[in-house]
């Protein structure tokens, strides 16, 4: 898999909102530890509790759907508070009062029309498993975070998807390829055994007699 390759991925978790005093604020859980998302049939994935470990403390934005040009907010200016736990990558943004978007995302939380929320990354390290059935299991083990987002739609719909599951493809096909030249490689080894076994002294039997 490339690792130069920022991806997104989609937490199974709702965001809500909150007023304290005068501030609103959205919160909720980016990424879930240990939950296994299906990124398609015969494809799965889940992010390790020490994933975020080394990435954590850089600066972050929260965006709207992944759009730069829509901050809600950043942990440099502190408008923007994430924090690891047990259960997950959990975050809280302070929303500006005089951005009109922010406001508007805001209400639409609120009302339960918008309550997905995803993170954008690079792979740093991960671990691949392999099922009988060939299909794939990826444990995300260290991503470098960039955003996180409050979401309209899932992002396993994305690009960075499609990139990834052609690249399981190519991968699928040579374990496919690998298993039928050890197929072959048994069967010669198989047939030049009986060949040598068969030709050692073709009077035995006779001799037996």
């Amino acid at each position: 898999m490339n690792r130069e390759e920022r991806q997104t991925r989609t937490a199974s978790s709702k965001f809500e909102t909150r007023e304290s005093g005068e501030d609103l604020y959205i919160e909720g859980y980016f990424s879930v530890f240990n939950s296994v998302y299906e990124m398609w049939d015969g494809a799965t994935e889940s992010v390790d509790p020490h994933a975020f470990d080394n990435t954590i403390n850089g600066d972050i934005r929260c965006l709207i759907n992944h759009n730069s040009s829509l901050v809600l907010g950043r942990t440099k200016s502190g408008t923007l508070e994430l924090k690891i736990d047990n259960y997950g990558l959990w975050g809280r943004v302070k929303i500006n009062p005089n951005d009109q978007d922010a406001v508007n995302l805001y209400e639409r939380v609120k009302r339960g029309d918008v309550d997905q929320c995803s993170f954008g990354f690079e792979i740093i390290s991960e671990e691949t498993e392999w099922n009988e059935d060939d299909s794939i299991h990826w444990t995300l083990t260290e991503v470098r975070l960039f955003e996180v987002s409050v979401v309209t739609f899932p992002a396993y719909e994305d690009t960075s998807v499609s990139a990834r599951q052609k690249d399981f493809e190519e991968m699928r096909q040579r374990r496919k390829e690998a298993r039928a030249q050890k197929m072959r490689e048994e069967l010669t080894k198989k047939l030049k055994g009986d060949a040598q076994n068969g030709a050692q002294d073709p009077y035995a039997s006779q001799k037996d007699n």
